[in-house]
């Protein structure tokens, strides 16, 4: 092959390849926070079955006041945890989509999908399950309440998640 048919890569200024890579990185990042800000506005009716603007403990049936309600029943159990933590670990794990369900990882493989706001998968929802809250795994306030007790369990509060658990 002779040198003329032969592609070269155009040289590129360092610095320049370095700004675009870095821009291409803060746009990856943003890309969750931007949907997650469509997926939580949406989930209050359409994902709940529900019109109502409040829970049954009247709390907004949204996000927000998921992770509120949440909060209070951990803190009549004892059971540690803030919103930032709780926020945090949602949005990493769904979205802010109550009805999210993992169908490709390893437990997804052994037939255990994770399941709900923060992806518990069944046998920990059952063990880690509070008295008081729903027994079904996509019930918001039961997800956020089961996924925070495991979490003071094993890690000692879900504020300190960072990653998957």
């Amino acid at each position: 092959m002779s040198a003329v048919s032969r592609h070269r890569r155009p040289r590129r200024n360092p610095v320049l390849r370095r700004l675009t890579l870095a821009g291409t990185g803060a746009a990856v990042l943003a890309l969750p926070l931007i949907g997650a800000t469509a997926a939580s506005a949406a989930t209050s009716t359409a994902t709940t079955g529900s019109s109502a603007s409040t829970t049954l403990a009247g709390y907004p049936n949204n996000l927000d006041g998921w992770i509120r309600e949440s909060l209070a029943i951990m803190a009549e159990k004892k059971i540690p945890g803030t919103y930032d933590g709780i926020y945090r670990n949602v949005m990493r794990e769904s979205s802010g989509n109550p009805s999210a369900i993992n169908l490709w990882d390893s437990n997804a493989a052994k037939g255990i999908p994770s399941k709900g706001l923060l992806q518990v998968i069944d046998p920990t929802f059952k063990t880690y399950h509070v008295d008081g809250t729903s027994f079904d795994v996509y019930d918001p306030v039961a997800n956020i309440t089961a996924a925070c007790n495991y979490a003071a369990a094993r890690y000692g509060s879900i504020d300190n998640v960072h990653g998957a658990y």
